[in-house]
């Protein structure tokens, strides 16, 4: 009778080494996974996708304040920003601010701000062209204005033409300035949507 305890002993010490070892793997596999995860998401957050939440009334009525955005990175390493794509960009005289405004203006053109509207000079169109803006909504672009840009240069505006600062009164900004194109609103639920550029 004496003798019993002693034989158990040993099986429940290999039991709990047993249970612990089985803590200890799903512990060490549960810190892969958040390793894992943390390392996905500081690399999809810096350097594919980025939130930006705006600020200011330049872009209504396609964009409000407080509105969730989701920025797309990554397509600007594969192909050139078009016109009418909507950008976040550093301001040229400040890089810790950061601006969201339409591309007009592609790199090469002339733009020429006038009477209400916005002409392009290329060589497609030698002669001009007034830009057709089926996103603004009764709004005419006040100001005049002529800038030849470069071969990195765009032009951007604002949507809400009369409340916006933008390359109308900083200038063009360089391609190296674009942080990325408005892809997806997450914020406010009843706005989500899929941004594409416009048909001109």
């Amino acid at each position: 009778m004496t003798d019993a305890p002693k034989e158990n002993k040993p099986k429940i010490g290999r039991k709990i080494l047993t249970w612990l070892g089985a803590v200890g793997l799903f512990l060490l596999e549960l810190i892969k996974v958040l390793v894992l995860a943390g390392v996905t998401i500081v690399l999809v957050r810096y350097f594919l996708f980025k939130p930006f939440y705006v600020k200011g009334a330049s872009m209504e009525p396609n964009f409000y304040d407080h509105e969730y955005l989701i920025i797309d990175e990554l397509t600007y390493r594969f192909r050139p920003p078009e016109r009418g794509e909507v950008i976040v960009f550093k301001y040229p005289e400040n890089p810790k601010d950061f601006f969201l405004k339409r591309i007009v203006g592609l790199p090469g053109e002339r733009v020429k701000v006038a009477e209400g509207k916005i002409t392009i000079y290329n060589q497609e169109f030698p002669e001009g062209k007034i830009l057709d803006e089926p996103y603004l909504v009764g709004d005419i672009t006040v100001g005049e204005k002529s800038t030849n840009l470069g071969p990195e240069q765009y032009f951007v505006l604002g949507d809400n033409r009369a409340n916006s600062y933008d390359s109308r009164r900083f200038g063009a900004i360089d391609k190296s300035l674009i942080v990325g194109r408005s892809l997806f609103r997450g914020w406010p639920l009843n706005r989500i949507e899929f941004f594409k550029a416009p048909t001109y």
